[in-house]
């Protein structure tokens, strides 16, 4: 036991063997652990498929998603049903929770390019998200301060979503963007499914105080960016630019023919989408659910997300980022026949509250991948903000016109009209997005 090591192995049996067989059994040996531990041919360590960054930043989404859920969860309640709110007035302000601050994801994500310092930007979205929180609490009952105060939330929001999905696809190889944004997604999604779960502790504990929901969604708000602050990293070893970012080398994006089929596809696929709480509020209608049941209607959706998002979006990545996006907007318009089709009762609402999980599962993270390789590293946040920016204009408009015709012709008219714009719009998609090039970063100039 204690004797000194055989020279050229520790194994007797080792010292049998010709020297031409050692060395391929050595040889073999390096081969399977360089494939154990993730190396190329070439003996290179390979870089990780996903990195830390993304995982960093799904994090820092699944906690700031608690604390937005909390809100979102009740806030259709809050209004329509508290405040009255005709459905032509929650359409305004459910519009203007995602649109009407939708040009600053374009002055945001200019920013984070030209100076490079994509968290920096994306860091005071989150903080400003956060004290928006608070702002709930001076609000009160008038409709025009809770509607000013989502647009600062919204403008938080609006500063935040391009940088950090930029930094996604700067820290992920092309071929692998799909899963990077589907574990993002579904990191995000887990923080959406357990925002109305909290919300209602807090009102339980509470005594269905709202106040008490909206500090404590601030506390959670700032431990969102505490965590952005310490552990997410920003890009700064990419290459310097030879000349700063100006703003007509941003808008020479538009130039590239791909990139405007994608900015349109994205305008018509806004506009054909309805709000979350447009839907949860039918279903709440149809069914006469108690209000106590309202929140947990996010959560089934989200639910479906949190366990769907990951897979298809490597999915994505194999069978093609297109058909699967396409898919998910087929899975909507089921939803919204889905509303005054002939199902009803626990079969209609876990169906339909499945296949809206399907859909966002299958639509936020794959437009953002399908986008990414599309646009150059130095406009690459600006880029994703157009993107972005076209869509959420869209989809203001589209909860303007959707509580109008809800209002008008009543809600099973509006729903069926939404289904029709959908179909139209994965009909208008497929054509514009046929055949986009895996990059085209060479073809525009700055």
């Amino acid at each position: 036991m204690g004797g000194r090591r055989r020279r050229g192995g520790s194994y007797p049996l080792a010292q049998c063997m010709p020297q031409e067989v050692r060395n391929r059994v050595y040889l073999s040996t390096i081969g399977w652990f360089k494939g154990a531990v993730g190396t190329e041919g070439s003996g290179k360590l390979r870089r990780p498929v996903l990195s830390a960054n993304v995982f960093a930043l799904g994090a820092v989404s699944l906690i700031t998603d608690i604390s937005a859920e909390m809100v979102t969860a009740v806030l259709p309640l809050y209004l329509v049903l508290g405040l009255q709110l005709s459905p032509m007035a929650y359409g305004v302000i459910d519009g203007t929770y995602t649109g009407a601050t939708a040009l600053l994801r374009i002055v945001g994500g200019y920013v984070a390019d030209r100076t490079r310092s994509r968290k920096a930007v994306a860091g005071v979205g989150y903080a400003l998200s956060a004290v928006a929180k608070l702002g709930l609490l001076a609000a009160g009952r008038s409709v025009a301060a809770v509607g000013l105060v989502i647009a600062v939330d919204r403008t938080g929001k609006g500063l935040r979503t391009a940088p950090r999905d930029a930094l996604i696809t700067l820290s992920t190889p092309p071929d692998a963007l799909g899963r990077a944004f589907g574990v993002h997604r579904a990191m995000d999604s887990v923080g959406a499914f357990l925002g109305p779960l909290v919300a209602l502790a807090v009102l339980a504990a509470a005594g269905q105080s709202f106040d008490a929901v909206f500090v404590t969604s601030f506390c959670i708000a700032v431990l969102g960016v505490v965590v952005l602050v310490l552990f997410v990293r920003d890009r700064r070893d990419l290459q310097p630019a030879a000349r700063p970012l100006s703003p007509r080398g941003a808008a020479s994006l538009l130039r590239s023919a791909p990139v405007r089929r994608l900015v349109l596809a994205a305008c018509l696929l806004g506009l054909a989408t309805v709000g979350d709480g447009f839907v949860y509020l039918l279903l709440q209608r149809r069914e006469e659910l108690s209000t106590g049941w309202f929140p947990l209607l996010a959560v089934g959706t989200n639910l479906a997300y949190l366990l769907l998002a990951a897979p298809i979006g490597v999915l994505a990545d194999r069978v093609g980022r297109l058909p699967v996006m396409l898919c998910g907007y087929t899975a909507l318009v089921a939803v919204y026949l889905l509303l005054f089709g002939p199902l009803d009762g626990w079969p209609l609402i876990v169906l339909t509250l499945g296949l809206y999980g399907i859909f966002y599962a299958a639509t936020d993270g794959v437009l953002m991948a399908l986008a990414g390789p599309l646009l150059p590293e130095r406009l690459r946040t600006t880029g994703i903000a157009v993107v972005q920016t076209g869509q959420a204009l869209a989809y203001l408009v589209s909860s303007v016109l959707f509580g109008m015709a809800w209002q008008a012709w009543g809600p099973a008219t509006a729903s069926r009209m939404a289904a029709i714009g959908v179909v139209v719009a994965i009909a208008a998609t497929a054509v514009l997005l046929a055949r986009l090039p895996t990059t085209v970063a060479q073809e525009v100039s700055s």
